[in-house]
């Protein structure tokens, strides 16, 4: 019986650390509006998430390209279970309903420790894709970063109902022992994995192991179009903070906890079908090409899957929403391994997540309260309910779905912008190898049509084997 690869040894490990935060993240929103019922700690909660990841990304991405990727997923999983472990003490000595209270210290303290547990695991989530470059052919990168978004919707389809469940059961107690638990066997299994990863340049004689952040932007600089790559991603992001605020707030609005969690762990299962889907047919010959389609598909959805109180159409959203987040992600993903060097990529995955991630936290921190006291009154008993609501309805969760209708109109248009930027020429032009812009659809609905065919078919041909010895993607 052939013994696993490395790099499905990597997926497997990673998709159970990845269990585990994202269930401690989830468990954690989910516990905190039923302690609270507030909208502001939930929105809130997703700007500490963001404002954390933006923070601690670029010196994550140093650390990922300064050391050998086992011993800093190892490193990443010891954090996780230490501070894990800090978390649940800070749960077991706060006095008695402090944590319930949405002014007290010992709440947003208990917060801050919990995700700073968490986001100790985005040094894997940085990891990754460099280990991809790494053990994976060229070819074949764009149906591994499949794989790989297949692993994080497993993630998120295990997440949902676990969390769930377990804050119905035991509140945050339980889903902080099982996590101190897991994190441990996750942490000895790795060291069971033999990967044949370079040794950092960094490691070498004279070699410095520093941020570098001036040297990272200046190899971004160098590839045509990929700041404004970036850029597309930051603001997306800048509007996706809208959902990160208040999706768990709408959906607990229209169900209660355990109903929520099983609609996520089932709308879970397109983001698994998605990444089987790259994972066979791959993204086409023009990744960037694939993103924009992905997004504008996306904010469509969004403009319409709250018009209606309807779990229904909360669901499909959902399910759409999932399935086409893998593409955008792989798609990135797989541009950046092909025009960054190996031992860069780190730093420049860290720098992306980093300024992408840096302007969600100012919409999840101001979209809290604005939904609070604009959107919610304005829906209520303001000029809104007078307005539309006979038809739109009224209340509160009529307010939280209006900010997603607003904000999915607002992505389609900047979508459409960037599928006519010359940016988006230039930077396809690089990853094809032509500087000749001339080879790309010079119109954006060309670009459309290309794009959605690739969605289906990829480029026609049967997917090339990966030579023995490598670490492939299936």
């Amino acid at each position: 019986m052939p013994r696993p690869d490395p790099f499905h040894l990597i997926l497997a490990n990673n998709l159970v650390q990845n269990v585990v935060n994202f269930t401690v993240w989830f468990a954690l929103v989910f516990w905190a509006f039923l302690e609270t019922r507030s909208v502001f700690v939930t929105g809130m909660i997703g700007g500490i998430y963001l404002v954390f990841t933006a923070g601690f990304a670029i010196w994550f991405g140093s650390l990922v390209d300064h050391h050998r990727k086992k011993r800093i997923m190892l490193a990443s999983s010891a954090g996780s279970f230490v501070l894990y472990a800090g978390s649940l003490a800070a749960y077991l000595l706060a006095p008695e309903g402090t944590l319930a209270l949405v002014d007290g210290a010992p709440l947003w303290g208990f917060i801050l420790l919990v995700m700073l547990a968490v986001i100790c695991g985005n040094i894997r989530m940085i990891a990754l894709p460099t280990l991809v470059t790494a053990l994976v052919e060229e070819d074949r990168r764009d149906k591994a970063n499949g794989l790989v978004g297949m692993v994080t919707g497993i993630g998120f389809l295990l997440t949902s109902g676990i969390s769930g469940f377990l804050v119905a059961w035991d509140g945050i107690r339980g889903t902080l022992m099982l996590a101190i638990a897991v994190t441990a066997l996750v942490f000895l299994h790795l060291l069971t994995v033999h990967i044949d990863d370079p040794e950092p340049a960094s490691s070498a004689p004279g070699g410095r192991k520093h941020v570098d952040l001036k040297g990272t932007i200046g190899v971004v600089a160098a590839v045509p179009g990929l700041f404004a790559l970036i850029f597309f991603a930051t603001f997306n992001n800048f509007l996706g903070g809208v959902f990160m605020a208040l999706m768990d707030a709408y959906g607990l609005s229209l169900m209660d906890v355990q109903a929520w969690g099983i609609l996520w762990a089932v709308a879970s299962c397109s983001f698994i079908v998605s990444g089987l889907t790259i994972a066979r047919t791959g993204l086409g010959r023009n990744p960037l090409r694939t993103l924009l389609l992905v997004n504008l598909m996306v904010w469509t959805v969004a403009s319409v899957f709250t018009i209606q109180s309807s779990i229904v159409l909360l669901a499909v959203g959902c399910v759409i929403w999932l399935f086409l987040g893998p593409y955008a992600e792989a798609a990135e993903h797989t541009t950046l391994q092909k025009v960054v060097p190996y031992e860069r990529q780190g730093r420049v995955f860290g720098f992306a997540q980093s300024v992408e991630q840096s302007a969600a936290p100012l919409t999840a921190f101001l979209i809290g309260p604005l939904t609070q006291f604009l959107a919610i009154p304005f829906m209520t008993t303001g000029a809104g309910a007078e307005l539309i609501g006979e038809w739109y309805g009224t209340g509160p969760e009529r307010g939280m779905a209006l900010v997603f209708s607003t904000t999915g109109v607002l992505g389609v248009v900047m979508t459409l912008i960037a599928f006519g930027s010359r940016q988006y020429r230039q930077l396809s032009a690089t990853y094809a190898g032509t500087a000749d812009e001339s080879v790309l659809p010079a119109h954006p609905a060309e670009g459309i049509v290309e794009s959605f065919s690739a969605l289906s078919t990829a480029d026609g041909t049967e997917p090339p084997q990966v030579p023995p010895g490598r670490g492939g993607s299936g």
